[in-house]
């Protein structure tokens, strides 16, 4: 077996599992892209730089966040981010599932 070959290591008998995730489909990706929106919509004129830091996190996630770069945030960041918005994790549910039924109308 070549060092680059995944299997059982030589000296702990321990073998090493690759970890690939799933590639998200359009209503996945389309989906982080409308909750960026509604939390850029709350977030009003408020600076990033101020919600992010009250969020613990950094500026730079919030913006990916907001511009649907990161398109399925973690729970805990979400809630973080919609508490310093003072917005409820319902609402945002619900503006991102309005958000989706108008885009759906659109289209069909």
């Amino acid at each position: 077996m070549s060092p680059h070959t995944s299997g059982p290591n030589n000296y702990t008998d321990i073998t090493i599992t690759v970890m690939v995730r799933v590639p998200l489909n359009d209503q996945e990706r389309q989906r982080g892209e409308l909750l960026g929106q509604a939390l850029r919509r709350a977030r009003g004129e408020r600076s990033m730089v101020e919600i992010a830091a009250a969020s613990g996190i950094s500026t730079e996630t919030l913006r990916k966040i907001e511009k649907g770069r990161i398109p399925t945030p973690a729970f805990f960041t979400v809630a973080a981010v919609a508490d310093a918005l003072g917005v409820s994790l319902d609402q945002l549910r619900a503006e991102v599932a309005a958000a989706q039924a108008d885009r759906q109308r659109l289209t069909a």
